[in-house]
């Protein structure tokens, strides 16, 4: 029986060489968003060997699980050195996150502090938002008042 392969008459000389797929960026960032004990042992060994590979990776990891510390545990008075050890890494992107921060660095740290949150007020101007966009040019302000009133 004639083999189904095509056959050229050459032979491979050099070996593709075997690479491991590089993780999608989904994967990465889960796996740094993810509290360390929630990964499963695989999952922390891929993610230590990928944080190896990529210094700015390992550095953009620490920052990121350190603000996530001060944002679980209300650490706002740790953010002006959480500030400075950003700044002192060469990462554009946080550098850029970090000045954001700065321009309402005492409304950060209140809201990293404190135990109140206005979430649920910006709730409520989000849905009236949405609801007077749905009614743009339809009608006056009785009927987003009405609107708003029995939407609640």
């Amino acid at each position: 029986m004639a083999s189904s392969a095509p056959t050229s008459g050459k032979k491979r000389t050099s070996p593709h060489p075997v690479t491991a797929r590089p993780p999608e960026p989904r994967v990465v960032t889960r796996r740094i968003l993810s509290r360390p004990e929630t990964l499963t042992e695989l999952e922390q060994l891929r993610l230590k060997a990928m944080l190896a590979e990529c210094p700015e990776l390992a550095a953009l990891a620490g920052h990121v699980r350190s603000f996530a510390r001060m944002l679980t545990e209300r650490q706002g008075e740790r953010l002006p050195q959480w500030l400075d050890a950003v700044r002192q890494d060469d990462l554009p992107s946080l550098h850029s996150l970090a000045a954001g921060i700065d321009r309402n660095r005492d409304a950060v740290i209140a809201g990293l502090t404190l135990p109140w949150s206005s979430g649920v007020v910006q709730g409520h101007v989000n849905r009236i938002k949405m609801l007077k966009r749905q009614m743009f040019g339809r009608a006056g302000f009785d009927l987003l008042r009405k609107r708003v009133l029995l939407y609640t």
